[in-house]
């Protein structure tokens, strides 16, 4: 399977991981918290995978970076997260630099 592809499951995986972790409300309910070690779980195997081919530095970047506007915009959407245009701004840059280390990547 494609690393790139693998990264993708991982981080989807890890975003609803963390928005569960928000739901747990300290892992005090069981099926949020179910969600949480299971989704971290695979989360994390997956992203050991990607690291078979593709480079720790990019590949880290990709996945904190996505991660982090992910869950920006999922807790925005779900969670009523109240966002200042100088944090869309910095979501923004945030996606502009994942985008420039993947144009500029050589394939492994």
């Amino acid at each position: 399977m494609n690393a790139w592809l693998i990264l993708s499951i991982a981080i989807v995986v890890e975003v609803i991981a963390t928005l569960a972790l928000k739901a747990s409300d300290g892992f005090t309910r069981w099926l949020p918290s179910l969600i949480v070690v299971v989704g971290y779980g695979i989360a994390f195997y997956a992203l050991s995978l990607s690291l078979k081919t593709l480079p720790v530095g990019i590949v880290y970047a990709v996945w904190a970076g996505a991660g982090i506007v992910l869950v920006s915009l999922f807790s925005w959407l779900f969670y009523q997260q109240v966002l200042s245009s100088v944090q869309w701004f910095g979501i923004t840059l945030i996606v502009v630099g994942v985008v420039v280390l993947n144009l500029s990547n050589t394939p492994s």
